[in-house]
């Protein structure tokens, strides 16, 4: 990759509770606004426009999104795709991409610029990983290639960090299963303008077409193959929220099992006795490759072969320090009794994310200390009365390794755990020791629901099987099975929480609304409904 740059901006100062005139312009026209730019040209020299090969229309058929912001830089992602749900529908060649990056949608005055390869080995994505910029600033990107210019996407860097005051307004999400429903949560979720997402798995599914769906997976059976799998891919990206939410903020991802198989457990797959070792190293490889090519991460995560690196640590100044795991592909098989639940030798994490998590957490300086972790780690005792009976897939399943971070919580500075998986709004108090109901609190967690997986619930049917449970579940503070995800506004004093639901996911549009309102004060572990 090679660029130019330009002259830097000023540094804004910290975030208010009012957008800018220019944030307000942008949210006002919401996905109208990511291609308004369209017809403007990048400034190439005419030699290279001569020289470059032209591409169809809707080559950036997928959008535009940013990553992992830094207090310097951030990631620019696209992938060319004229054709998304065939392959892609690209050359077999390397294409030049063009991008820029400026502090204006109208990009009068570039701050970056610089040309990427689009490469088939990488199903022609493009990561382009900025530096150089301000810290705790706005910025908007776009891409060229072949003639055609991309939508324009927005983002905004990490604030400094020496920086201890301000605040920072996070998006949680997960579970947006194609086949259940709409991504209608995420036209919520622009209009609330956050400046982070976090996404904690299960972007696509491996399920197969169903034919009684309100939206039926492409192909003919589950992906196994890459190109299988960047279809899938492709198709999720075609939804119109979720790309016009990845273009409006950067985002933070993770990925759970459904991006590869349901329940996998490191090289074991969900159904051993159907998929052979080789064969299962063979469909990791082509769901890892995908999912990098369709995520905005740096070249930290470019697999290897049935391995890929995807824990890692954030920084948003001294007000926040985000651990995001990878708790699939390092962990033990998953227990089959409550024996096993309890055995020491479990791990979920793997020897060296364990000791880095450790280590994260010990040494921050950070006000609040974030978990982003796919499965939930507060007890779910799903027995009503005498005895237990847990999830073996979640932390339930792994307690002596969780045990351990839940003591290590007493010396951390705020620990709040932020999780996906379970379809539901479950918001619960951390124990030291779950066995022991007289264990002091240590954190609060947040599972942060679904954004259609599981689609319009039965919510009568819901209350009747959950809440018998909840007296043997005294640390859960709220239990909800309604569609959306979790906002979040994080200040030094505190962390302000809303649950945002939809009415339905069945349809392309649906009425929002605050479920509840919940409070973490600094300084005082646990979590209260407002």
């Amino acid at each position: 990759m090679t660029g130019e740059t330009g002259p830097a901006p000023a540094v804004d100062s910290a975030r208010t509770g009012s957008p800018s005139p220019d944030r307000r312009r942008f949210l006002t026209a919401g996905a109208a606004v990511v291609g308004a730019a369209a017809s403007a040209q990048l400034r190439l020299p005419s030699a290279a426009r001569a020289a470059e090969s032209p591409l169809p229309e809707g080559v950036f058929s997928l959008g535009v999104a940013s990553g992992d912001p830094l207090p310097d830089g951030v990631v620019l992602w696209t992938r060319l795709a004229p054709d998304p749900l065939h392959g892609g529908g690209m050359p077999e060649r390397a294409v030049s991409v063009e991008w820029e990056i400026g502090d204006s949608e109208r990009f009068g005055r570039p701050l970056r610029r610089g040309v990427a390869q689009a490469r088939p080995e990488y199903g022609h994505s493009v990561h382009v990983d900025v530096r150089g910029l301000r810290p705790g600033r706005e910025y908007w990107y776009r891409f060229r290639a072949g003639g055609r210019i991309s939508p324009v996407g927005r983002t905004r860097t990490a604030p400094h960090g020496l920086s201890s005051g301000g605040a920072l307004r996070l998006a949680l999400a997960s579970c947006q299963n194609w086949q259940h429903g709409y991504f209608t949560p995420y036209a919520d979720m622009l209009a609330q303008d956050p400046d982070v997402v976090l996404f904690v798995g299960d972007y696509i599914y491996e399920s197969a077409p169903s034919a009684t769906a309100p939206r039926r997976h492409e192909g003919t059976g589950e992906p196994y193959s890459l190109t299988q799998y960047r279809n899938r891919y492709a198709q999720y990206r075609t939804d119109p929220d979720l790309q016009a939410m990845h273009a409006a903020a950067p985002w933070v991802v993770t990925f759970d099992d459904h991006e590869v198989d349901n329940d996998f457990a490191g090289e074991t797959p969900q159904d051993p006795d159907k998929q052979s070792h080789d064969a299962f190293m063979a469909r990791l490889t082509a769901a890892y490759q995908a999912y990098y090519e369709h995520m905005p991460v740096r070249a930290s995560a470019v697999p290897n072969g049935p391995h890929i690196r995807m824990y890692r640590r954030l920084e948003f100044g001294g007000l926040a320090r985000l651990n995001v795991l990878d708790t699939r592909q390092y962990r033990s098989d998953q227990a089959t009794g409550q024996a096993g639940a309890l055995d020491p030798g479990l791990t979920m994490l793997g020897t060296r994310q364990k000791r880095w998590l450790l280590d994260g957490l010990r040494e921050s300086p950070a006000r609040w200390n974030l978990v982003g972790s796919q499965i939930m780690m507060a007890e779910t005792d799903l027995l009503a009365g005498a005895g237990k009976q847990w999830f073996y897939d979640a932390w339930d399943g792994y307690q002596a390794e969780r045990n351990r971070f839940l003591k290590e919580f007493r010396k951390v500075s705020n620990p709040v755990v932020l999780t996906g998986d379970r379809h539901l709004t479950m918001v619960a108090d951390l124990k030291e020791d779950f066995a022991d109901p007289a264990s002091a609190v240590v954190g609060a967690e947040f599972v942060g629901t679904s954004v259609s997986s599981n689609g319009d619930q039965d919510q009568a049917a819901f209350r009747k099987e959950w809440d018998p449970r909840m007296p043997d579940n005294p640390h859960w503070k709220l239990l909800d099975a309604h569609r959306g995800y979790h906002l979040f506004d994080i200040r030094q004093d505190g962390i302000d929480a809303r649950v945002r639901i939809v009415d339905t996911v069945l349809q392309p549009r649906a009425r929002p609304t605050t479920l509840a309102r919940l409070r973490v004060d600094a300084g005082r572990p646990g979590v209260r409904v407002v």
